[in-house]
This record gives structure tokens, sequence and C-alpha cells, in this order.
């Protein structure tokens, strides 16, 4: 797959540009904190990148099925180099940095969607392409983990400004790179299309739906990693287990994305999602055994290994998807993902708070979860069946057996 010029592009810019990332998200929180003393305005502006996501994932997402998408990545990454070069500027008023920061994540809906559907136009082949996207997740959660480890130490040690100014530098850098190596294919979508004809798409195909729905369930899976301090304490590791249970879903998911791109098929894959969303889930409820830490670090990690089913659940559904509306599917498709995780680590909260035990609250969000992919898997099963009884020519959408139009 990285023989594939146009994809080790891509891979390499996203690659760096999730690295400078992790630095601005730590040295905005810190940055905040230092000038205002404020937990809740350090909090606001981690927040804002959610609330980014959730305005622009919708509407600005099917800008990649309206405009040549090559351009629109260099563009958008342009731009975010502009907005986070003046975050770096030292001095810059919070409320402006607030709004730079709700303006990197609209350019960045775009910007991801294009990408995605850019991505599954450079393979024909099916199975390469799910490969793609297994390194693209491992290199995503190894870097997330490389976050967690040092890129506190990294800030504190050059400065909140400095750190801002090398994310500036990486979108420069995928400007650059997507530029020169990333061929600019002909707009996908038609002006007479409608505007949310993506999302109408998702909620009228069957399989859409169901995938769907299982890659929504990673937002009752996340739950642990909001409830990561009062987890420590309820193991007995205190502070010091808070960022040990945070490395541990991604550090799992690493383990579980390349156990399944190694020795597991693609079909193979595509026909058990359901069954790992449903272990990711069953794996929770293990807490309601008030585990130790070392326990618990170990069934976050299995957690996440299983929830690696997600890479391949992202890739089926980009695959199903007609490629001139890819751009806004993929935008609800996100924007529910993300919503979900929200919305879930929020609910975690309120209840641990209520029931007073975080462990029992991961056990119930485990509960819920086997609740939900159970019928969503019989039914991903179904349709399986259905598909294998259906001749290949009769499909209007497939995979792994249909290559994607180009």
């Amino acid at each position: 797959m990285l023989a594939v010029k146009e994809f080790r592009a891509l891979w390499f810019s996203e690659a760096q540009s999730i690295g400078g990332d992790q630095l601005a998200k730590v040295a905005l929180m810190i940055l905040v904190y230092r000038e205002t003393n404020s937990a809740l305005l350090a909090a606001l502006i981690y927040a804002l990148t959610f609330l980014s996501a959730l305005v622009g994932g919708l509407g600005l997402s099917q800008l990649a099925d309206r405009f040549p998408r090559r351009d629109l990545i260099v563009t958008c990454s342009a731009a975010q180099a502009v907005l986070v070069g003046l975050m770096a500027i030292p001095g810059t008023p919070i409320p402006v940095l607030c709004a730079l920061v709700l303006g990197v994540g609209l350019v960045q809906s775009p910007a991801l969607a294009a990408q995605n559907a850019v991505t599954r136009e450079m393979f024909t082949d099916d199975a390469l392409y799910l490969r793609s996207q297994d390194l693209r997740g491992i290199t995503t959660n190894t870097l997330m983990l490389l976050g967690l480890a040092g890129g506190g130490v990294l800030v504190v040690g050059i400065g909140p400004s400095w750190a801002l100014a090398l994310d500036a530098l990486t979108f420069v850098v995928s400007t650059l790179v997507v530029w020169r190596w990333v061929h600019n294919r002909p707009v996908a979508g038609a002006k007479q299309d409608g505007w949310f004809g993506g999302a109408r798409w998702a909620f009228s195909e069957r399989k859409a739906r169901v995938l769907i729905t299982l890659s929504w369930l990673v937002g009752l899976v996340v739950i642990p990693e909001g409830l990561a301090a009062p987890l420590a304490h309820a193991t007995g590791a205190g502070d010091a287990g808070v960022g040990l249970l945070l490395a541990a879903d991604p550090f799992g998911f690493v383990l579980g994305a390349f156990v399944l791109s190694r020795f597991v098929g693609a079909e193979t894959r595509v026909r058990i999602v359901g069954v790992l969303a449903t272990g990711a889930g069953a794996v929770l409820i293990l807490f309601a055994l008030q585990p130790n830490l070392g326990f618990a670090l170990a069934l976050l990690a299995l957690a996440g290994a299983l929830g690696a089913y997600l890479i391949t659940v992202t890739a089926t559904f980009n695959t199903l998807t007609p490629n001139e509306i890819r751009g806004g599917a993929f935008g609800l498709y996100r924007t529910g993902l993300r919503v979900s995780q929200g919305v879930g680590v929020a609910l975690g909260g309120a209840v641990a708070q209520w029931t007073g035990s975080a462990t029992n609250t991961v056990a119930l969000a485990g509960v819920l979860a086997v609740a939900i992919a159970i019928p969503a898997s019989v039914a991903w099963a179904r349709l399986q069946r259905v598909d294998r009884r259906t001749p290949q020519s009769e499909r209007t959408h497939g995979y792994p057996s249909e290559a994607p139009s180009t």
C-alpha cells in the first residue's frame, strides 16, 4: 500500500499533522490555564475541538463532493496553517484563541472528508484499501500514545507558542506534499445533487444504518477514558494511574489493528465486525468485579484491541457509499462518531457522580453496549447471508467484492 505514491503522500501528511495536533492540544490547555488559572476555560478550549467537528461535519464535509478533492485538501491545510500560526503569536487574547480553535476545526471537516474520499479512490483492490486503513489507524493511535507519554514534557520544554508554531509548520508541509504528489481528480458530485444527499443515502441504506450503529457504539466503549481519574483512585493507583489508564485503550487498539491486518482476511473481518463490537462492550462488564490497576489495564487494552473493528466498519462504509456522495456521507458518519463519544463521556460522568462508583458505571456502559451490539450484529449477519445468495452482477453495493467507482 505504501508503494502507492498518492497514499504514501497522504499517509505522511496526516501522520505528521496528527503529531503536531497532539502538541497543540496540550499547548493550548497549558497556555489558557497559565493565563487564566481557570480549569473551566482550559477544558473549554479543548471542548471547542469537538464542537467545531459537530458544526462542520454535516454541512462543510459536503464540499468534498462539490469541489476537486485534492484542491480542497490543499486549501484547507493552508488555511489551518495560517490559523494555527496566529494562535502561536504570544499574547493572543483568550477569546481570539477560542475563535481560532473553532475555525481550525471547521476548516478541518471538509479536508478530512476529501482525504477520506480520495483514499478510497486510490485503491481498486478492496483488501489493499482495508490494509491501508489499518496503517492509518495504527499510526494515529501510536501518535496518540506518544502524545500522552511525552507531549506535555515537550510543550513545557519549548513553550506553548513554539509548540503551536510547530503544529502550523506541519500544516505547511501537508499542503506542499498533497499538492505535489496527489492527483487532482474531477469533481465527484454534480451541482444538481441535493445538499444532504449523503446523509439521506446513509439513513435509507440498511447496510449503512447497521454500520453506523456499530460505529456509534464507540461512544459507550470510550466512557472509561472520561472516568480515568476516578477509576485510577478506585483501583488504588491514585493520580499516577491516570496516564496509564488513558494509554491502555489506544495501546490495545494498535495491537488489535495489527493482528487483524496481519492475520485475518478482509472478507472474514467484514463478517465478524458485529462479534468484535459485542466483545468490546462485554469486556467492560468485568469492571463490576472492582479490578485492581493491573486487571483494569488489561481489560481496557483488550477492549481497545477488539475496538479495532472500527477500522473495518469505516472502510466498509466508505466502500458501500457511492463516490459522488462520499464526502457528505462521511461527514455524517464522523459527526455521529464524535457526538457519540462526547455524549457518552458526559453521561458516564453523570452516572458515576450519581452512583458514586466509576467501576460500576463502566460495567453498566458495557451492558448497554452489548444490548445494542447484539441486534446490530444479527442484522449485519443476515445482510451478509443475503449478499452471499445474491449474484454479484445484481448487487448495487458490496464489500469486499465491489471495486469503488473512480
